[in-house]
């Protein structure tokens, strides 16, 4: 399986807070985890030519992974539409935090994908409402973060074909946290802690969330559909 996790690698540059708790970027901290796992895992950042995803990168990806705040509006619009290309092809997608608000995340789900946030530093519980779904193997009954970000209702999403996680933050608001969809033959899995300036994908069960998430998410070889105009079958 190849893996690429990319990411604007700008709070990291920025924000010396931010580069304690992530001294690789972002996209290197969740790269080394997934590699303890998976052999193929590469990142790409917003500033590498074509933001890192070219076209022999995206032919080659089974899951992509986009982490995005500071600049969704610099990431070209031609790139976005290779990766949507990509996705309805059947290479997954998993989005975090502030990338549902990200180009490709609102193309793909056709809305406005805005919520209500507050950076005070809740503490939040993810309860898993779906104990069957394989990405929350490992997991138990709720994962708990000491510090994140409140996202709150009304998440202007579509309805998810599968709920995963609901978020309950100490404020008093709730989140659909852990979320799926389908896209053509492709599989995308929105999940919603990962705050900059907390150590957030330093926690195991994230981790492992994650790591669940790829495995789901992942392109299978299942025969592609052909559309249009359409001769009869043979006869049997």
């Amino acid at each position: 399986m190849n893996i690429v996790v990319w990411n604007e690698y700008r709070h990291e540059k920025k924000d010396l807070e931010v580069a304690e708790i992530y001294p690789n970027g972002i996209h290197g901290t969740i790269a080394a985890f997934l590699q303890e796992d998976y052999e193929n895992v590469k990142t790409a950042t917003l500033d590498e030519p074509e933001h890192g995803l070219t076209d022999e990168v995206l032919a080659n990806t089974d899951v992509l992974i986009w982490w995005g705040h500071l600049a969704h509006d610099e990431v070209s619009d031609e790139v976005v539409e290779k990766v949507k290309h990509r996705v309805l092809e059947g290479m997954g997608l998993i989005v975090l935090h502030s990338a549902h608000f990200s180009k490709i995340f609102k193309t793909l789900m056709g809305t406005g994908c805005d919520l209500k946030w507050r950076e005070a530093g809740d503490k939040e519980r993810l309860w898993v409402v779906d104990p069957t779904h394989p990405i929350t193997e490992g997991i138990g009954q709720y994962i708990e973060l000491e510090q994140e970000e409140m996202y709150g209702e009304h998440f202007d999403i579509p309805a998810p074909d599968e709920l995963i996680f609901i978020g309950w933050f100490s404020g008093g608001e709730v989140f659909r946290s852990g979320a799926t969809f389908k896209r053509g033959k492709g599989k995308i899995f929105y999940f919603q802690p990962g705050h900059e300036t907390h150590p957030t994908y330093h926690h195991k069960d994230i981790q492992q969330v994650i790591k669940n998430g790829v495995r789901w998410a992942a392109s299978i070889n299942t025969p592609t559909p052909t559309y249009g105009n359409h001769k009869a079958l043979e006869q049997i």
